[in-house]
């Protein structure tokens, strides 16, 4: 069995993190199974937790948005469908932006000890998330067969829209986690961005209700396309608005880009800052 042998040089770290990123992916693997585990393992409250938490926010949004303030559904699917299918990657976006801002605080041993990419431990944090939205993915499909809803062929680009919600769960994240290990106090501010993000949002209503004239600047969210996008494969009821998608993709790809740019730039004092 051949061993790798790793030889310590000046930046050669900078030269091949990209490649050193593939060859500590069984670290990954082991880090995200470990939070994993530490969530659902001998445990009630952390698997309701996953499928309670949007499912009672849907109810709130279902009473105060459609039946108080009568705000209007997508085409004829019921409202607190409509909802729960917005909630769910906004629950991804917000539990991937809470859980990897101390990510790397809370590995603060492994960090000051052990040379690895220190990306590694936020994105492991979003597929944390991730699994989370899998696992609330099953009430909307249980939702879907109480209301006899049957998607079109929409459904078949949720794999993708998915995909944009990782990664506009994963730009924010790094770029928030390398803040948090600079400045601590950074984690009271993160659940009122979570807070306030929830209501300038299309969670609780549908992006329609916005004025036509204001819809393309209020795409300028990356969650909003995400939402639209998922309501499009899944009701399938109003036709998508392709240029605000592009411009929440647009954005999107730009926070991706900042998010690791700032992530590596900070990169190298975490060990001393931690």
């Amino acid at each position: 069995m051949t061993k790798k042998i790793w030889i310590l040089e000046p930046g050669r770290t900078e030269r091949n993190y990209w490649s050193d990123l593939w060859d500590y992916r069984e670290l990954f693997q082991v880090l995200a199974w470990r939070d994993v585990s530490v969530r659902y393992k001998q445990t009630v409250i952390g698997l309701l937790w996953a499928v309670l938490r949007p499912f009672l926010t849907m109810i709130v949004f279902t009473v105060v948005f459609g039946r108080i303030a009568n705000l209007p559904s997508d085409g004829a699917a019921p409202y607190a469908l409509m909802v729960f299918s917005g909630m769910l990657p906004w629950t991804f976006f917000s539990t991937a932006l809470a859980d990897a801002s101390n990510s790397l605080v809370g590995n603060a041993n492994l960090i000051s000890k052990v040379y690895f990419p220190r990306l590694i431990v936020p994105t492991a944090t979003v597929v944390v998330a991730l699994v989370d939205f899998l696992i609330s993915f099953s009430i909307l499909l249980g939702m879907m067969v109480w209301y006899h809803w049957l998607p079109g062929w929409q459904i078949l680009f949720l794999p993708l829209f998915i995909v944009v919600a990782f990664l506009a769960s994963l730009g924010p994240s790094l770029w928030i986690t390398a803040l948090n290990v600079k400045y601590r106090d950074f984690r009271y501010v993160i659940p009122f961005l979570v807070q306030f993000g929830l209501y300038i949002s299309p969670v609780g209503f549908s992006s329609g209700v916005i004025p036509e004239k204001w819809r393309f600047w209020y795409s300028l969210n990356p969650v909003v396309g995400v939402i639209d996008g998922f309501r499009w494969c899944i009701l399938g009821e109003r036709e998508m608005y392709w240029p605000g998608f592009l411009a929440s993709f647009g954005v999107t790809a730009f926070f991706l880009w900042f998010g690791i740019r700032e992530f590596r730039k900070m990169e190298r004092h975490f060990a001393d800052l931690i």
